[in-house]
Parts: C-alpha cells; structure tokens; sequence
C-alpha cells in the first residue's frame, strides 16, 4: 500500500475543493491520507445512496445533535447536490417529528416486542394493499 505525503494529499484536496480547508490541518500526518478518502468517498463520491439524499440525511441528523458546522456543511452540500429549500425543511421536520416519536414511545416504555409485532402486521396489510 502507498502512502502519500502530507502534501500530495493536500494537493488533491485543493484539487478537488479549491482549497484546503482548515479543519484538515490538525489531522496527523499519518491519518490525513486515509481520512480524505473517507471523506471524499462518503461526502463527495458516488455510492449506493445518492448525495442528494446523504446529504439530507446528514441536515435531519445534525439538526438533532445542534452541530452549527455539520448542520451548514450539510444544508450546504444538500444544496450543491440539488436539494431544494422545501426538501431541507422537510428533512428537518421529519427528524423532529421522528424524535418526537421516539421520545414519546421511550418515555411511555412501551413493550418492544409488542411494536415490533404490530409493526410487522401493518407491513404485511400495507404490501398486500400495493
């Protein structure tokens, strides 16, 4: 396995965002290379979900844990993946709605095995109603 240099890996990210952004500069030297790839592949490559998608993924997620660097940094790149303004709002409304549930059947300790029945029951009635 080749490993690039601090600098080789630098010169692709510039190459790829137009500059190297400063939160890479406190990697380590040893990890910087394997974390742009990380990040380039799940952030910027093609995978099996599409950007659009992640990255809406990644609006409804950070509007939870009230990161102000991953809530811009994914809005932003929802945006640039061609995410419209109403599909941002509505990837935030079904996070809170989502917690709002979660909160609500925690909070009640209803029995898990019982949703997981029922759920399976209204699987099968809404599959045979397609």
């Amino acid at each position: 396995m080749t490993t690039l240099s601090r600098g080789e890996v630098e010169a692709d990210i510039k190459n790829t965002l137009g500059l190297v952004p400063h939160f890479f500069s406190a990697i380590p030297d040893e990890l910087i290379g394997a974390e742009w790839e990380l990040f380039k592949h799940l952030e910027l490559g093609e995978t099996l979900i599409p950007n659009k998608y992640k990255e809406l993924m990644g609006v409804a997620l950070h509007s939870e844990t009230k990161c102000t660097y991953c809530t811009l940094f994914h809005t932003e790149a929802a945006k640039l993946f061609g995410a419209t303004d109403q599909e941002i709002q509505e990837a935030v409304h079904y996070a809170k709605s989502s917690l709002g549930w979660s909160a609500y059947l925690n909070g009640m300790r209803e029995d898990f095995d019982t949703f997981k029945d029922e759920l399976g029951q209204i699987g099968q009635y809404l599959s045979s109603q397609a």
